[in-house]
């Protein structure tokens, strides 16, 4: 079996476009917003250690090691409403304590802002540099560094070095690698490049909505954002429980983040032409 030139080409195009896309909006909105890369080393830290650590060992234990609650999310639609609010309460708790430490450093050291306008830009530029952390943090290591391992498994099955290469593994491990690369296809990349684009944009758009709530200290702001997270995680969770076909999630991941982007755009114009 071999992966089509194509399909290869597209999965590359596709990973390229996704590890290069957080990079490419700091860079062309860097000294128009006054973005500061501490703001972005925040956001990757929290991903890492609240995704990716202690989200991950909660989910290990309750849905592998702990038999009553892994038979209990065996039901789909607890597994859904489990999915959605252990990523939201995780991401966001770490998101606020985040937000919360930036915004005491930017208060204590507070020598900026000759104007209101002024401020509302420098201030939501901390909120969209976090947000590109964070969510180039999970597209790097959600997306990107898996999508590289897959094309190394194509490379390697194309030259009939896979078996080889995976002799550790069992076997039916092995078949399943197989079956997936037999499965790749252009719009598999597609939808790769789609669901971690918008899932970039929907972190942007959560850390603005965190960060303006902190700053004005409205105590609501957490659970708004861990409800308004869990909604996101949602058509992802239904379909991970096949209750919902691949294409509807898409349709609406890529609706969703239409409308975040238009948001985001009218709320980051406003205060430039203020100013």
């Amino acid at each position: 079996m071999v992966v089509a030139p194509l399909t290869l080409s597209s999965l590359a195009l596709a990973t390229l476009l996704v590890a290069a896309l957080p990079f490419l909006i700091y860079r062309r909105l860097r000294r128009r917003l006054a973005l500061n890369p501490r703001d972005a080393i925040t956001g990757i830290a929290v991903f890492a250690l609240f995704a990716m650590v202690i989200e991950r060992a909660l989910n290990d234990y309750v849905l592998h090691r702990n038999e009553a609650t892994a038979t209990f999310l065996s039901n789909p639609l607890a597994f859904v409403i489990y999915g959605a609010l252990a990523a939201g309460i995780c991401e966001e708790v770490g998101r606020f304590i985040g937000m919360r430490l930036l915004l005491k450093r930017k208060l204590a050291r507070s020598a900026a802002a000759t104007g209101t306008a002024l401020t509302q830009r420098v201030d939501d530029g901390t909120a969209l540099t976090y947000g590109l952390g964070h969510g180039g943090a999970e597209a790097w290591l959600v997306g990107v560094l898996v999508q590289i391992q897959w094309l190394l498994f194509a490379v390697f099955e194309n030259r009939g070095q896979l078996d080889g290469y995976l002799s550790n593994l069992p076997t039916d491990s092995v078949m399943r690698i197989h079956l997936i690369l037999a499965s790749l296809t252009p719009q598999t990349a597609g939808i790769f490049a789609l669901e971690r684009v918008a899932a970039l944009v929907f972190q942007i758009g959560l850390s603005v909505v965190m960060w303006r709530g902190v700053r004005a200290g409205w105590r609501g702001i957490l659970p708004l954002a861990i409800a308004l997270h869990a909604l996101v995680d949602v058509p992802a969770a239904l379909f991970q429980a096949q209750l919902v076909p691949l294409a509807a999630v898409d349709g609406v991941y890529a609706l969703g983040a239409l409308i975040v982007v238009g948001l985001l755009v009218r709320s980051f114009r406003r205060p430039a032409l203020a100013a």
